[in-house]
Parts: structure tokens; sequence; C-alpha cells
């Protein structure tokens, strides 16, 4: 039996933007389903893309993670440094071979792109044990160069090489053909990427498998072959053909349906902030608008402020408008910072985190209150789970984790990042703020600055 790998990659979907805690949950539920590989996007922001890498190898484990890179040396350096903790670690070179994308995306003539997959790869092999070569709309390169760039690549220590029909070009025996074609010419795992927008990406997968392929891309209502429809079809069919898969069956039908979920919410959220510029709910503002917008806008996110705070969220509001459009985000923000400003009855004193590829994250979190001090000591999934489970454990409460989002603020290696914290409780919404060059430290002030404003107004 040929045991197919399964590559789900969920996560890379641009057209839908996960929140950080929509995200974490997607790659627990794939963990759980037991897929091959992971893939996550390149690294785009340092600070935050990286933290949640690193928080997602903290309960990956059966799991590949891939990261992708390939652009410039400093994406393979970025993905480096996330997968720095990660029990299996991949990194995916994904370069344009096709005459037009290379010229208008990745900028480079033929022989530049030569010397860069072989540059690439080999930088990124020398930093972890696998590394694939994605070539990206495959189908329509020249096949003499096509065969020099796969070439290039496994020469420079290549373990896999990924080849992608991303116009949709082939029919199913044509893509097998090709496929075959390049099963023949290196003794590298080959893995195929089809695009679904005929309706044939299962056909050509399934025969490229027939035809040598090892090694499949799936995603979760994603634009290239379904993943809950091929690993259906592998059980279904799979012993007439010599095909299994290591993806749970038994779990397959209820993660697809949580994730999809998750995914329907993302999409839901995202029309809704579409539909604010277009004036809806308003949440795309400027300084011509009235409190009664603003604070409109605000109840539309969840918040429920006295008047006291309705003033001061419109004048602070008024002073970020001057300079912006102020979005979701912004006003989040603007909440967290200026609305429900109370005594702090909890103090952070001291906080301290292990985590690693072979140890479970652990955080030690000591706070103070009424001049005594507390410690609480708790093991999540990543450090930052962790942290909150000990200040639960401290206060003897768990509240409703609605939100959490992390940013940076300034630029350079001493960035300063931003964390927001949305708490539920009783059925309304507390958000807490937080910075530090530490981004756990900044997430942990938020978490708390979100607390102390719950414990005081139920006082």
């Amino acid at each position: 039996m040929k045991q197919v790998k399964i590559v789900d990659t969920t996560l890379c979907c641009k057209q839908r933007k996960f929140s950080f805690k929509e995200k974490l949950e997607i790659a627990r539920q794939l963990e759980k389903l037991n897929v091959d590989i992971i893939e996550i996007p390149e690294i785009e922001n340092a600070k935050t893309d990286i933290l949640f890498v690193r928080t997602v190898s903290s309960f990956v484990k059966k799991s590949t993670i891939s990261v992708a890179a390939g652009s410039s040396k400093e994406s393979i350096e970025n993905a480096v440094t996330a997968l720095s903790s990660a029990k299996n670690a991949r990194i995916k070179i994904e370069l344009p071979v096709s005459p037009v994308t290379m010229e208008y995306i990745g900028h480079k003539k033929a022989p530049q792109m030569l010397e860069w997959i072989a540059q690439a790869v080999k930088m990124a092999k020398e930093k972890v044990s696998e590394v694939e070569f994605c070539a990206v709309d495959a189908t329509r390169a020249e096949p003499e160069f096509l065969s020099e760039a796969i070439s290039a690549a496994t020469e420079a220590g290549a373990d896999c090489i990924t080849v992608c029909d991303s116009a949709a070009k082939l029919f199913p025996d044509d893509f097998a053909a090709f496929v075959s074609d390049i099963c023949k010419k290196t003794d590298a795992c080959v893995g195929v990427s089809c695009e679904d927008k005929n309706g044939l990406a299962i056909a050509s997968a399934t025969l490229s498998l027939k035809a040598g392929a090892n090694c499949v891309k799936t995603a979760v209502g994603g634009s290239i072959t379904d993943l809950e429809k091929f690993v259906s079809m592998i059980y279904d069919c799979g012993e007439n053909y010599g095909l299994s898969s290591n993806v749970k069956r038994t779990e397959l039908h209820r993660i697809i349906k949580q994730i999809n979920w998750i995914s329907n919410n993302a999409e839901n959220e995202k029309r809704i902030v579409s539909a604010a510029g277009e004036g809806e709910i308003g949440l795309h503002l400027d300084e011509s608008d009235s409190q009664s917008d603003v604070i409109s806008a605000v109840s539309k996110l969840g918040y429920d402020l006295s008047e006291e705070d309705q003033s001061k969220v419109y004048e602070e509001f008024l002073r970020v408008a001057s300079k912006k459009k102020v979005g979701a985000k912004e006003l989040d923000a603007i909440v967290a910072s200026v609305a429900l400003q109370v005594p702090s009855t909890y103090k952070l004193i001291s906080y301290v985190i292990n985590n690693g590829n072979v140890i479970s994250a652990s955080a030690q979190i000591t706070l103070e209150k009424d001049g005594a001090q507390m410690q609480g000591v708790c093991i999540g999934d990543g450090p930052i789970d962790a942290a909150f489970l000990a200040i639960d454990q401290i206060i003897g409460h768990h509240y409703e984790l609605d939100d959490f989002q992390i940013q940076s603020v300034t630029e350079g290696k001493e960035a300063m990042g931003s964390a927001l914290v949305k708490l539920r409780s009783n059925g309304k919404l507390y958000s807490g703020n937080g910075i530090s060059t530490d981004i756990i430290g900044a997430s942990i002030r938020a978490y708390l600055s979100a607390v102390n404003k719950i414990v005081y107004e139920e006082a």
C-alpha cells in the first residue's frame, strides 16, 4: 500500500483573515486529525508570526510544521527562527517557474531564478532537516527550465519536489503524464498541488498518485483539492488501488465541520467590516463622524459603555481620526486604552515562562493583591495559554476569552509589541491592552488589565 502524505494548507488561504486564536484552534484540530504536514504562510510580521509558529510548535508534535519562504534571505531566516522549537520542522521554498510568473512575481529572469533556487534550498537545508521545493505554476513552465529547476533544488538538498497546476491548465490524465515525467527525473519525494476551479482537482491528484507522486496538498474550503473529499476518496477507493492515509477517518467529518465553522466566522467578520465601509454599521470611520456614530460602532463590537466612558472613547477617537481612518481594530484599541480605567486590584510582580520542543509550556506568575503576593503555576498549550491559565489559578476564576490579538507597533529588533485581550463575563465584554518589547509580557499585561476591569465592576 502506498502511504499518501496529506498536506493541509488551510492557514495559507489569503482570502480569509483568521485571528490568532482561530489559527491556533485550526492547527490544533489538524493535529488531532493526524494530517502529515500543516503548512503556514511566509512570515510577514516577524513579531506576531514567529510567535504564532512557536506557539503552534508547543502542541503540534505528530504533524510536521511547514513554513513557506523563498522570496528573500530574510524570509528563510525568519522561517528558521520560527521553527526553532518545532519537533518536526520543514521549510517550503516556494518559487514561480513559468516565464510570466518568474518575471512579474519573482522579478527574476530564468538564469537568476535557477541560481536563487539552489541558493535558497541550500540555505534552508543547512538549518532544518527537511526542505521542500514548491514549483509554482509548473504546468506552464518551459519543460527544459523546469527540469533544470528541479535538478538545482535536489542537488542543493531538497527532500521533496512539489509541482503546482496553478492555472488548472491540464486535464487529469495529462497532469498525471506530466507528473510521471517529473518522477522519472528525480529521486526526491514528489508532491502535487491542484487548483480546483474546474472541479478536476481530486481527479488530477488521484491520477498523479498512480503516476508516482505520493504527497497531495489539500485545504478546508480553499481553492485546491478539498481535504474532506480527498481523504474520503482514499478510504472509499484506496484499497482497490493500493492507497492509504494516516488521517483519522472517525474524526474527519466532525473536525472538518469545526474548521468550516471557524472559517465561516472569519468570513462573516470580514463581510461585516467591509459593509461598515459603506456606512451600514460604521466600522470604518473618520473625524466627520458624530459621537453617536462612534458609540454605535463600539456597541456593534460588543461593548456596553457608561456615559463617562463614551465621552472618553469619542475624545480619543477624534485624536486618532485626525491622523488616520479608524476601523474595528483601532476602535478595539481605543476602548481598551481609555474606557473603564480602574485601580489595579491585581498587579503583576513577575513571570517565568518555560517552553521548548521537548517540554510542555509552563508559566509561573506572581501577582500582588492588597499587599500580599500570590503565585500560580500552570502548564498550557503554548506559553501564552499557560500564562493565562496561571492568572486564572491565582484569581480563582476562568473568564471566557473572546479574542486575542497581537501586533508590532514599532520596527526593528527592539520593536514594541501590542497585545489586545477581550474577556467576556456575564455576557459583557471587557478589553485590556498591554505593550512591551516582550510579546508574552504584553499579553500577560493585557489579560490582567481586562481581569482588573471585570473584578472592579463586579465588586
